[in-house]
């Protein structure tokens, strides 16, 4: 399979082969696990991390990726994109994967190998291409299996304990959202747990949990009531606490947001119906804390202590600098926008939506956009790294929306940048406890504004 001169060269996933030579691979993420570490039985003492995910170039083909090295190394990578996110892999090792060992831990491939990316010798990059965004972006919404190989939630209620830990596929929709709980098992490790409710047109609420950091972080992107859902190889099984039967994403599990099928468009517009008649009972996902009611003074060292102490979720002030404000990279990683029929995930130059289901047909296209940052906030006591940054919380800090930012040059997004760096700002944080994650923490900034030179010699001497 060739792509023209304007694909940069790619190789398709479907020609690659272990004698590819340099081979440059364009993909989106279409999956990706936790990091995790073992001890290196090289090194006494030191571990090895690693992740893994998976990138699609096609309808029909995606492929596994993994990538091993020290701390840094790997939580940075992992840490500079996320599923949806359309990435370029220089010059990874193509290897032959064990079938039997890969697709049973990871999600299985139409592919005969797997990539590599190392430290030494690979490099992965975002995507900022406009014509190889708008090819990648639509297979976010194409099931990796067939599109009718699912079981109903119906289904598997009537099927029972039959199904106790079987992997099957599930086409439902979002009824709600749950708060992360966060925990310690008895040998000392941190964990989380997220719960989602689905329903479809036969079974009002089943349970969906995840474990892992990055399901959650994508669960909690989706809107309730109006996202369908294709979960490829989910693990069932009865929970007996409960006397009922639960699914659960794994690490082959594959999460197709809104796809772009002929049945989950049924679903949607069943959906959509039996939301607006009122039949499903209000659940909706608690919103944030008003400002106003915010007035606990923390440094930066003082949040990650709590954040490790105790494991709930909290809101506080903090006076601090934003330290890490990219507002001079791509515009595709400052805003995201999204159709606002359907919430696919567009670019701003397609003038029609690609999901051939959504509900706006053949109607001029609506988009919703928004910032979506991470920033570091600093102060005298330490980072906290990848703070969230976005919607009109973004436009007040920044102020300006999405459009006006996206008509100024590049020099005047460079001065707004370092406008506000050099700053001292009086920040309202909600911080959710995240074990794996390197702080231990996540923020979302509530508020950012200039802070009073006086409000804060007062407030800081108090914490002293």
């Amino acid at each position: 399979m060739a792509y023209s001169r304007q694909a940069k060269d790619f190789v398709a996933i479907s020609d690659l082969h272990p004698n590819t030579t340099h081979p440059r691979v364009a993909g989106v993420i279409i999956g990706k696990t936790d990091v995790k570490s073992f001890p290196d039985r090289k090194s006494i003492g030191f571990d090895r991390f690693t992740f893994g995910f998976t990138i699609k170039d096609s309808p029909d083909y995606f492929i596994n990726v993994s990538s091993w090295g020290n701390d840094g190394y790997i939580n940075g990578l992992s840490n500079s994109f996320r599923i949806g996110d359309c990435v370029i892999i220089e010059n990874p090792l193509v290897a032959t994967k064990d079938p039997e060992k890969e697709d049973r831990f990871c999600p299985s491939t139409p592919s005969f190998y797997r990539l590599l990316v190392s430290e030494a010798h690979s490099q992965l990059s975002i995507c900022s291409d406009i014509e190889t965004m708008n090819r990648l972006l639509p297979l976010l919404h194409l099931p990796v299996k067939d599109s009718r190989d699912f079981y109903s939630l119906g289904d598997i209620v009537a099927n029972g304990q039959s199904l106790d830990r079987t992997v099957i596929n599930i086409l439902a929709a979002v009824r709600s959202i749950a708060e992360p709980k966060f925990f310690t098992t008895a040998d000392g490790r941190k964990g989380q747990r997220l719960e989602v409710k689905l329903f479809d047109d036969s079974v009002t609420s089943f349970p969906l949990v995840c474990w892992d950091r990055e399901a959650i972080q994508l669960v909690q992107t989706l809107i309730p009531r109006e996202t369908v859902l294709f979960i490829s190889d989910a693990r069932i099984g009865f929970d007996s606490f409960r006397n009922c039967m639960t699914a659960t994403v794994n690490s082959k599990t594959i999460i197709t947001v809104n796809p772009d099928t002929k049945e989950a468009s049924l679903l949607f517009s069943y959906a959509k119906e039996v939301s607006e008649s009122g039949v499903l009972d209000e659940d909706d996902r608690p919103g944030d804390v008003p400002v106003d009611s915010i007035s606990d003074v923390y440094t930066v060292s003082q949040l990650k202590l709590k954040a490790q102490e105790n494991p709930e979720v909290f809101c506080g002030i903090t006076y601090s600098f934003i330290s890490k404000l990219d507002l001079d990279t791509s515009v595709s990683k400052v805003i995201r926008s999204r159709c606002s029929k359907c919430r696919y995930q567009v670019n701003e130059e397609i003038q029609s939506c690609s999901n051939t289901s959504c509900p706006g047909g053949d109607q001029p296209l609506t988009v919703t956009t928004g910032f979506d940052l991470l920033v570091d906030v600093t102060d005298h006591t330490g980072t906290l790294q990848s703070c969230s940054l976005n919607g009109t919380v973004a436009e007040k800090t920044l102020g300006c929306n999405p459009e006006e930012f996206v008509s100024l040059t590049e020099d005047e997004r460079t001065a707004m940048k370092w406008k506000i760096l050099l700053e001292r700002c009086k920040v309202y944080i909600k911080i959710t406890p995240s074990p794996k994650s390197r702080s231990g923490m996540r923020g979302n900034v509530l508020q950012c504004s200039l802070a009073d030179p006086g409000e804060v010699k007062q407030n800081m001497s108090a914490l002293q």
